[in-house]
């Protein structure tokens, strides 16, 4: 859920407040609701350092929106190993993009964010959680200085893991979010949130971005404002979820808007992009969470709010937990979030998800995987997963969709060619 000015404003549920167990919800009009089928492919990378396997996929799918059909999917991914030609290092990212011209604004970040965290080699080896600081405000500057794109009221959400031996480093802006499984002694799998989500809900964020300016009021509220404006009547000093709980109700969520207008309207306090909203408090700036892979850590996820809009973390946990196979539990979740989107509302948000398991190498058996490793970066837009001997690329190269055959393609699976965001 990003910006009004660049999807639709609608009344919805209490945000990834679905029951767990998917496969009891009520009816769907079929006629409306697609189940995605369309297999991603699997990829593999090692951490040898750690003795670790990182089998992983991912897909992205274009939102449904009746009133604009041809409207691109906003959302964007990146997965690049052996970043430095380090085998150790490997980085995994979703970023979701709002406003006019929120494609391109997730599409640089996603660009531009690896490019910048390697630029200084050793402070990215010494300091991960420092360079991930550092890459979000330089690419930020950089989305606003940027000729091509206007971030005025446009911009990207992003939630990015770098995985460094057996550390998970964990950098968020906005309300895309990572979440871990977790085995436990009974032989369940936790959910483990390896980010918060930066809204309005959380009340240190609603606190700071209010001191430096902004409004929070959901588009309810700001209705009432209007309407009392127009009739001359006294504007109402209100405040989302004033006097009441901190948590989602079933409206529209609570919103950021300048002191004396209607804008921006951004139901997250943290994005990359989004020039106008710094003035009120939207920053840059990510939270970065320092994880160590446990041999309880099975697997984790990366996701747009599209997943979380009405399923749990735990819900995704459980859902992954089912499948030995990331694609296969990439497809699952991504049909049951699109399928959940058309049983609330007429319409879906893009859908993005990322699955990575963790495995031991020493018992991961002899798979192909582990012995050949795909092309070091992979993009929703213009790049393709296939396995390919090690030998015969260069490591942090990427080759062109082009080279491989188009049923491979991790763009979104029902997006029209040449749509791929």
């Amino acid at each position: 859920m990003g910006c009004v000015n660049g999807k639709c404003c609608l009344r919805r549920r209490r945000r990834g407040s679905h029951s767990q167990n998917p496969s009891s919800s009520g009816h769907v009009n079929s006629s409306r609701c697609q189940i995605i089928t369309d297999p991603t492919t699997l990829g593999s990378t090692q951490v040898p350092s750690h003795g670790l396997v990182l089998q992983y996929s991912a897909l992205s799918h274009k939102g449904h929106y009746p009133d604009s059909p041809e409207r691109e999917n906003q959302d964007s991914f990146i997965i690049k190993v052996q970043l430095l030609s380090n085998p150790n290092l490997h980085l995994f990212g979703v970023f979701d993009g709002h406003g006019a011209h929120g494609t391109q604004c997730a599409r640089f970040v996603r660009d531009r964010l690896p490019e910048v965290l390697c630029a200084d080699p050793a402070a990215l080896q010494a300091d991960p959680e420092k360079s991930f600081h550092e890459a979000f405000l330089t690419v930020n500057i950089e989305l606003h200085n940027n000729p091509d794109i206007d971030d005025s009221m446009s911009g990207t959400t992003a939630i990015v893991v770098l995985v460094c031996g057996d550390i998970l480093y964990v950098a968020n802006v906005g309300d895309s979010r990572a979440v871990a499984g977790v085995l436990r002694g009974d032989e369940s799998v936790l959910a483990e949130d390896l980010s918060s989500d930066q809204t309005p809900f959380r009340e240190d964020e609603k606190e700071r971005v209010k001191k430096c300016g902004a409004r929070v009021l959901t588009a309810g509220q700001v209705e009432a404002v209007m309407a009392a404006a127009i009739d001359g009547s006294p504007i109402p000093e209100v405040e989302a979820n004033e006097g009441g709980s901190s948590e989602p109700d079933e409206g529209d969520p609570p919103r950021l808007w300048v002191r004396d207008g209607m804008y921006p309207g951004t139901a997250f306090t943290r994005s990359v992009g989004d020039l106008t909203a710094e003035g009120i408090g939207v920053v840059a700036y990510p939270e970065v969470r320092v994880v160590r892979i446990s041999p309880s850590h099975l697997f984790f996820v990366l996701a747009s709010d599209g997943v979380f809009e009405f399923l749990s973390s735990q819900a995704v946990v459980d859902m992954v937990s089912k499948f030995s196979d990331p694609r296969e539990a990439c497809t699952e979740i991504v049909s049951e979030s699109y399928r959940l989107w058309l049983e609330h509302e007429s319409r879906t948000d893009d859908i993005t998800i990322i699955v990575v398991h963790i495995q031991d190498l020493s018992e991961s058996g002899s798979s192909e995987n582990h012995h050949q490793v795909i092309q070091t970066k992979i993009t929703d837009e213009g790049f393709a997963l296939q396995k390919i001997p090690e030998a015969s690329i260069e490591k942090d190269s990427c080759l062109p969709l082009s080279d491989f055959p188009k049923e491979h393609s991790l763009s979104g699976v029902s997006s029209p060619a040449g749509n791929k965001s």
